[in-house]
């Protein structure tokens, strides 16, 4: 990178962040290009050298934490990762805390998500119902995988229960924006790990 490239892409990434701010503290519809422009203290004109509209920024802020979640899942974590039933409990307390401190040490997120993203128009609502289809489908590859190995149960109804397990998840992540406590979510996260090894191994 030049030194030209650095300071746009740091000045790309400032304004992802003052715009996640904004949208987080006010909501998306309640945010202007302008509250975005003045929290950085530039013009519009600079805005616009970056991102075409509002819409334009919303999709790029929801592109960087959909990255942050899936580096969550990445190598160690990865479906084929476990090999037995005690390596697959330490690979799905391994998930679920580092899910836990994305969506709960930042409560912004899971609320942008979860709440914003879906009422900002059609297209949005469909690429969140793609992301909650993509972690089911994610989860069924790990319980493929278990099956295929032998540590969970051969007639395992892999669809249905991947599709429980991220209802399960997502009741706990739509819990921490209404008590955002790290403790309680904790407990949470346990007792979901204990009703999937209680009703899954072999």
């Amino acid at each position: 990178m030049t030194r030209a490239e650095r300071k746009r892409a740091e000045m790309r990434q400032e304004i992802l962040d003052a715009a996640f701010d904004c949208f987080a503290e006010r909501g998306y519809h309640a945010t202007a290009i302008a509250d975005i422009a003045a929290s950085l203290g530039i013009g519009h004109g600079t805005f616009y050298r970056y991102f075409e509209n509002k819409r334009d920024i919303i999709s790029h802020v929801i592109d960087g934490l959909i990255g942050r979640i899936v580096a969550a899942l990445a190598t160690e974590n990865a479906p084929d990762a476990a090999n037995t039933l005690d390596e697959y409990r330490v690979q799905v307390k391994r998930i679920g805390d580092a899910l836990t401190s994305i969506f709960f040490e930042d409560p912004r997120i899971p609320r942008l998500l979860l709440l914003q993203a879906p009422s900002v128009d059609a297209e949005l609502t469909q690429r969140m119902l793609e992301l909650l289809d993509g972690a089911t489908a994610l989860t069924a590859a790990y319980l493929a995988h278990g099956v295929d190995r032998g540590y969970l149960r051969a007639d395992l109804d892999i669809d249905g229960t991947s599709t429980a397990i991220n209802g399960m998840i997502l009741a706990s992540a739509i819990r921490g924006l209404r008590s955002p406590d790290r403790a309680a979510m904790t407990r949470l996260n346990t007792a979901i790990q204990q009703l999937m090894f209680h009703g899954l191994a072999s």
